[in-house]
């Protein structure tokens, strides 16, 4: 089920479709349309906001219909009949929109000032070298969050796993200048179409997280760059659809299985089962000696899953 695209965007060629896939989202995805609505309201770039819904049950499917037909909020509406997971969800939108450029942003966002021009404009201005482009995300209280980083060699899912490398800017890390990066958060990812289209968009097998450290990893191996640009900055809030601590953590490992049989040889994907072992193993013994069941209980199944 669809809506009509709003009058604005049926006269004129769409330059920039704004992509969002929301599941049970639906205080936090109507924020997120409305910043971005303010962030672009005297902007000259003609966009839509496409949003696939993956067939929530916390009555987004009624507000979204009533905002889309609101001129005012640039909206188009798509149910997608089931909950496709991230990376499908994506490209289900992608494929509804009409915009020579895409922005990939997540439903828990809050998009502050004048992000989105300010980093269509830098991706307008540089796109013969920039073919990803990342914003700069901040916590709810606008402290930096890590949103660029390196690829998961076997290093670097050591020090993300074991060595707390997030915190020590050793994995993930928030650049306070322009500079080419591995890849960057999913949360803001911005396009253009032929690009996203060459590369077949996300891999469809990820449901959820590691989706766009595959498609960028693509991207870098036919020559592809990714940029991170602070001066565009925007909230995210994080995991608002992840559906409790114990989901995210099982999909991640998962994520890395997936990757490491997809991109790397039999003997990395040897050596990745050990560290996940080694981790899910360590957190499991903390657990059991605090008596915390959530550890227990997530890191018993992340263990049978390595």
């Amino acid at each position: 089920m669809g809506s009509n695209p709003a009058p604005s965007t049926m006269k004129k060629n769409v330059d920039l479709s704004i992509i969002i896939v929301s599941y049970n989202t639906k205080k936090i995805t109507e924020s997120c349309i409305n910043s971005v609505n303010r962030s672009l309201e005297k902007s000259k770039i003609i966009y839509e906001i496409v949003v696939a819904d993956n067939a929530s049950k916390d009555g987004s499917h009624e507000l979204l219909t009533k905002m889309a037909t609101e001129k005012a909020n640039h909206l188009v509406y798509f149910q997608t009949g089931r909950n496709l997971g991230f990376g499908k969800g994506n490209n289900f939108a992608v494929r509804k929109s009409k915009g020579k450029y895409i922005l990939l942003l997540n439903s828990d966002t809050i998009v502050l000032d004048r992000a989105i021009e300010k980093l269509f404009q830098y991706y307008i201005a540089n796109e013969k070298i920039v073919k990803f482009v990342g914003a700069k995300l901040l916590n709810s209280d606008l402290t930096p969050q890590a949103s660029a980083a390196r690829f998961f060699t076997l290093p670097v899912v050591f020090a993300t796993l074991l060595l707390k490398g997030d915190y020590y800017g050793l994995t993930r890390f928030s650049p306070n200048v322009e500079c080419q990066v591995d890849w960057v958060s999913g949360a803001c990812i911005l396009t253009k179409r032929t690009v996203y289209d060459r590369l077949g968009g996300f891999d469809k097998d990820i449901f959820m997280y590691m989706e766009e450290v595959d498609l960028l990893y693509r991207a870098k191996k036919i020559g592809y760059r990714t940029y991170f640009f602070p001066n565009s900055q925007i909230i995210h809030l994080g995991s608002a659809s992840s559906g409790g601590k114990t989901f995210p953590i099982i999909q991640v490992y998962r994520g890395f299985l997936y990757f490491y049989k997809k991109h790397y040889s039999f003997i990395s994907l040897t050596a990745l089962h050990l560290i996940l072992k080694t981790k899910a193993l360590i957190a499991y013994i903390i657990g059991r000696i605090k008596g915390d069941k959530y550890l227990i209980e997530t890191y018993a199944k992340a263990f049978w899953i390595s």
